[in-house]
């Protein structure tokens, strides 16, 4: 819309009054002609059509001053009232939806396990929610703090058991985010995320082994020489079951100086190159076929687990151990064998650091080792 000032024709002493016009556009009437479309409001002001003296141009300056104000507030008048009317529409809107959107693009460049975080968010933010839709105005901190223990209380896993703290934690994040995002798009004003806060994350314990210990795994007995071989390959490379258990000769490729193996990373799906100890490389055995697996046979079942539980025992290792203590296992080795953090985050395709600190966290002599490091004071 256009706001003008406009002056009507003189009356017989030369003074036009004045018009606020708003100005609509244009439209075509029934007889196929446009015709404007505006709405006038008398100022209740005159200016001279042809001043004659001082007084006059004086009046004339003052009253066109006045005017052009009138003109000014009318427009922030219709800016604030059009601004009103769009944060009306968007508060009207789906939540539901807007996540839906964010999962949509999520797909398209994030790992599967962080999609399917934000889908099971909006799963549990559908049960907790009553109705069939759930729109930004209707989103509050008292509606988040409702949902928050929800997940800490209520809400169950496909199992039937109560989300643990971590998970009830990443889902409620993932809310979060999607009202931050709405906050930074202006669909909301006001961000109720600023006055709830997150659930707090209690950090697992993170099982082992030692090198001592791995030595006895290597001479102890396995059910499954196929899944001795893929766990002491993860100890010594960091690799996931996910990552492992696909791999193939083809995968493999022969360097000058060593092996390397080129994969896409399961989990984060970039492209991930690794070069392997040879200690690793013996593992694999002898040469297969290009499509052959490099560890043919390995598969997830309950008997690998009790085997894998089995063959801790017969090394005398006592601690709870699955195959992703492996990981765990390349990751405390490495910091205990003075490889600095940010290069062990890199090998174990960790997106951020502060994910591979868990690790460091967890190395009790090093800490001792600091603390003992201190030069006497007597």
């Amino acid at each position: 819309m256009k706001i003008t000032i406009e002056k009507k024709s003189p009356d017989t002493q030369g003074r036009q009054a004045l018009m606020l016009t708003r100005n609509f556009g244009s439209v075509i009437d029934e007889t196929g002609k446009r015709k404007k479309k505006r709405r006038r409001q008398s100022l209740d002001l005159f200016v001279y059509q042809n001043p004659k003296d001082k007084n006059q141009r004086e009046h004339n300056k003052s009253v066109n001053s006045l005017a052009e104000n009138i003109r000014a507030k009318a427009l922030v008048d219709y800016a604030n009232n059009k601004h009103c009317f769009e944060d009306l529409e968007k508060q009207k809107a789906s939540f539901f939806e807007f996540m839906e959107s964010i999962i949509v693009e999520k797909e398209k460049t994030d790992s599967a396990s962080n999609c399917s975080i934000w889908v099971s968010s909006l799963i549990h933010l559908r049960r907790f929610h009553p109705l069939p839709e759930l729109k930004f105005e209707d989103i509050n901190a008292e509606l988040l703090n409702s949902f928050k223990q929800y997940l800490q209380t209520s809400a169950k896993t496909k199992s039937d058991t109560l989300l643990s703290s971590n998970t009830a934690s990443s889902y409620f994040n993932k809310i979060r985010a999607a009202l931050n995002l709405a906050y930074q798009q202006g669909i909301i004003r006001r961000n109720p995320v600023q006055e709830v806060k997150s659930i707090k994350i209690i950090q697992n314990k993170r099982n082992y082994l030692t090198d001592e210990e791995l030595k006895r795994l290597v001479n102890a007995e396995c059910r499954y020489d196929v899944l001795k071989k893929a766990f002491l390959f993860s100890c010594l490379t960091g690799i996931r079951w996910s990552d492992i258990q696909k791999f193939t000769w083809i995968d493999l490729c022969k360097l000058d100086d060593g092996h390397r193996i080129v994969f896409n990373h399961k989990k984060t799906k970039h492209l991930q190159y690794l070069d392997l100890p040879e200690e690793a490389v013996a593992l694999l055995g002898s040469k297969q076929e290009g499509k052959e697996r490099l560890f043919k046979g390995l598969k997830y079942s309950a008997y690998v687990n009790v085997a894998l539980s089995q063959w801790m025992l017969r090394a005398g290792i006592t601690k709870h151990i699955t195959f992703h203590c492996a990981r765990h296992t390349f990751a405390v080795r490495m910091l205990t064998h003075g490889i600095d953090i940010y290069t062990v985050s890199k090998l174990l395709g960790h997106s951020e650091l502060k994910t591979t600190q868990v690790y460091a966290d967890i190395i009790e002599h090093k800490r001792k080792e600091a603390m003992n490091s201190l030069p006497s004071i007597n």
